[in-house]
């Protein structure tokens, strides 16, 4: 199935050139998606959300989050005090791509004893890892 056989959307994520290829590794690559995971549940200011993101470097954590700010899915409101606060909260499509994705979060979550018992079976089957 292409974006022929769908008249009703105009882009096709299978598609080399597409543009929503970005936006789709964008807010399903690791940091995309707990960055995004993060900001559903509250607005967070920088060190904040590096904090509730474990593991994401300052540097990574920036890139994300002007990737996200550019494809309109998180607002970035700079707040003109001294030291300067910066909070980022989703937008409207950022909210409403965040709760899918949290829900695939959640629903992975709820299935890792089959997902751990599924790698420990292949394991076993190739000699052990």
């Amino acid at each position: 199935m292409d974006a022929t056989d769908r008249p009703d959307l105009a882009y096709d994520v299978f598609s080399k050139g597409c543009p929503s290829r970005g936006t789709l590794e964008h807010v399903t690559g690791r940091w995309g998606g707990l960055t995004l995971g993060a900001l559903s549940e509250s607005p967070l200011r920088f060190n904040e959300l590096r904090r509730r993101v474990d593991g994401v470097s300052e540097k990574m954590l920036s890139q994300t989050l002007h990737a996200l700010e550019r494809d309109g899915l998180v607002h970035r409101e700079a707040q003109p005090t001294n030291p300067p606060r910066v909070d980022y909260e989703l937008t409207p499509l950022g909210r409403e791509i965040a709760g899918r994705l949290v829900a695939l979060i959640h629903f992975v979550e709820g299935r890792m004893d089959d997902v751990l018992g599924a790698r420990e079976r292949y394991d076993t089957a190739r000699g052990g890892r």
